[in-house]
């Protein structure tokens, strides 16, 4: 076991050994997932006896049972398949939040009943920004770094904008 937590550790990952005898398996296991502990290697007796190791990812709740040799090249491709895993659902669920919306009353309606990011032209002046945050508490939140130049109208204004700017409510 001991071998195997260097391996780990060596490849630059971070292990927690848990062989405390105070608890049974099943609350640890939550214990950790409570944690947000990625994955989990669990030993027994009979794991021992087979050459084997219990891998379970938190990201799809799946388990496998896989045999010793090879398991710290298993887990360090399980840790990067895992948070690219988690980057593609996060950047999903963001990109569903976020509405393209050009006209005020159509923006004002929306954010009352949809909520969420509303990616809307902006005229660069602070009286506009205060107008919108006077009529609907919502406020700038970024220039979205990855935003490209594009002409268009101001929602409130009616200006000319160069570039789309984040629109929400902080709750």
């Amino acid at each position: 076991m001991k071998r195997l937590l260097e391996a780990l550790r060596a490849k630059g990952i971070s292990v927690k050994y848990d062989d405390r005898d105070t608890q049974k398996p099943g609350w640890k296991f939550a214990e950790y997932e409570l944690q947000g502990v990625p994955v989990r290697l669990a030993v027994g007796e009979r794991d021992l006896e087979n050459n084997t190791i219990e891998v379970a990812r938190r990201d799809t709740l799946e388990k496998a049972t896989l045999p010793f040799d090879g398991i710290v090249e298993h887990v360090e491709n399980l840790l990067n398949e895992i948070q690219e895993n988690i980057y593609r659902k996060a950047l999903a669920f963001r990109d569903s939040m976020i509405t393209k919306v050009d006209d005020y009353e159509e923006f004002k309606r929306l954010l009352e009943t949809k909520g969420g990011f509303f990616l809307c032209h902006w005229d660069g002046t602070p009286e506009t920004e205060e107008q919108i945050k006077a009529d609907t508490k919502a406020t700038i939140r970024c220039i979205p770094f990855d935003s490209p130049e594009e002409e268009g109208r101001d929602m409130v204004s009616g200006k000319p904008s160069h570039r789309r700017v984040l629109i929400a409510k902080a709750y």
